[in-house]
């Protein structure tokens, strides 16, 4: 159970991915618009704060900490993704190809992951070597595009997501048995 609680972080975010892919599933362009304009309202909300803040604080402070700028600019480009979400659909094979490299590099996390549980002789190592794999996959799939249309590829990505996520608490869970089971033969 202490090996669980160490590792609530990430199994509350592969449930998030869940979510997230479900989500992209229903609805991928809606979706993708809502949070963009959610980032959009955080942006010009911290810009806001950040404006208030500058004139509330003593002028030489003030000028030491840049807030009238940071604050601007956090609400021109929030101002930017509320009422322009669109431009980030339409540069979504640049958004894409981020992505992808974003999962290859988590997939790389994971093979050091499977191949650590198996120097360190966990038992069922392998269901973090093929989270690593689907992982790997997904993110060679993203990266080569072959999709013709976006909803084909959110829909490929949230599957995608689904799929990674159950992998990887599979494998927090089989690896927190282990370890529950390591423990007690000590």
């Amino acid at each position: 159970m202490k090996l669980i609680r160490e590792r609530l972080v990430n199994i509350l975010m592969a449930a998030g991915e869940i979510l997230v892919g479900i989500l992209l599933l229903i609805n991928p362009l809606g979706f993708t618009a809502g949070i963009i304009a959610g980032i959009g309202m955080l942006l010009t909300a911290l810009g806001t704060l950040w404006v208030l803040g500058y004139f509330r604080e003593e002028p030489l402070e003030a000028v030491k900490g840049q807030k009238l700028t940071k604050g601007l600019c956090a609400f021109a480009g929030g101002a930017f993704c509320i009422f322009k979400y669109e431009w980030f659909i339409a540069t979504f094979p640049l958004l894409t190809i981020l992505y992808g490299i974003g999962i290859l590099l988590t997939g790389i996390t994971k093979v050091q992951w499977a191949v650590d549980m198996l120097r360190m002789k966990v038992k069922l190592w392998y269901y973090a070597a093929i989270s690593a794999a689907v992982t790997l996959l997904v993110a060679m799939v993203i990266l080569m595009d072959p999709f013709t249309t976006t909803a084909v590829l959110w829909n490929f990505i949230a599957v995608g997501l689904i799929v990674e996520a159950v992998a990887d608490i599979l494998a927090m869970l089989f690896s927190a048995k282990r370890h529950k089971e390591a423990e007690k033969a000590e």
